[in-house]
């Protein structure tokens, strides 16, 4: 009698804590960036994001969606509208005093750090999927892109010296900035086989043409948006100290997709291949 009641506790035990597995696996998401969204969605989470950040336009499935933001700058009243069980957002993005406001009101945020590196890129899957609520689809899925990352490193295109790659980010000729030390786009540059032409300081610093002439960069990598809204590529080889470089020289202006140049999580193995075909 004792062993049958031994059972039937142990029923119950186990019937209550996979309830709580799946009332903790987050039904009701919303990711404010694109590598968030696009993590998210490999994980096979896709069908789970309510609305999304401006800067998630891919997979195409995920740029339909809904967008909570403009310009990086969140609405609370919109988030909120969808009713979420788990808000997914880059560290920093929230203040304490929304984090506060989501807190009160019952909804779950979870802030993820990216780190620009190998590791990182499996951590950062790591963590959101944890944050879902399916620590082993993000296991299959950091361990497949490890692997994916790891012969695709074993695969690159090699040259007698590094090229230096100066990457712009522009958004029309009056905002334009060069990534430094630090940045995603530099560990990009590197893992891709370049060197980046930036070695004077960290994180993006505003655009001269002293500089540029002073770094005289072998490519100069721009996002595919940057380049439209400098006027195309005959525009930009016409700016002041352009021609002065090896880039300009050589017409060497490359135009990359952005959310996959920083996406540093699942599709990093992708874009490390996509950029050294280019640059090398």
């Amino acid at each position: 009698m004792r062993i049958k009641k031994y059972y039937i506790v142990l029923i119950i035990i186990s019937f209550f804590s996979a309830t709580q597995y799946v009332a903790a696996q987050a039904k009701r998401i919303i990711t404010l960036s694109s590598a968030i969204s696009e993590t998210v969605n490999a994980l096979g989470y896709g069908k789970n994001i309510l609305a999304t950040d401006v800067t998630s336009v891919s997979p195409e499935e995920i740029n339909r969606l809904p967008k909570v933001s403009r310009n990086r700058s969140f609405s609370i009243e919109s988030i909120t509208a969808y009713r979420p069980d788990l808000i997914l957002v880059p560290e920093g993005d929230f203040s304490k005093e929304n984090l506060y406001q989501f807190k009160s009101l019952g909804i779950r945020v979870v802030t993820i750090r990216q780190e620009f590196s190998v590791q990182g890129a499996t951590k950062f899957i790591r963590h959101i999927a944890a944050a879902i609520g399916d620590k082993a689809r993000g296991e299959q899925l950091a361990q497949k892109t490890e692997s994916n990352i790891n012969t695709t490193l074993s695969q690159l295109k090699k040259g007698s010296k590094s090229p230096k790659v100066l990457f712009i980010y522009a958004r029309g000729v009056g905002t334009m900035n060069v990534a430094g030390k630090g940045s995603s786009i530099d560990a990009m540059i590197k893992l891709a086989g370049g060197k980046n032409a930036i070695q004077e300081f960290s994180d993006f610093k505003p655009y001269t043409t002293e500089a540029l002439i002073k770094s005289n960069p072998d490519v100069i990598l721009m996002f595919d948006f940057g380049l439209s809204s400098l006027g195309g590529r005959a525009a930009f080889l016409g700016l002041p100290g352009v021609s002065y470089t090896n880039a300009g020289k050589n017409k060497r202006i490359i135009e990359m997709n952005g959310p996959l140049l920083i996406n540093f999580s699942n599709r990093l193995p992708e874009a490390i291949k996509a950029l050294n075909n280019r640059i090398l």
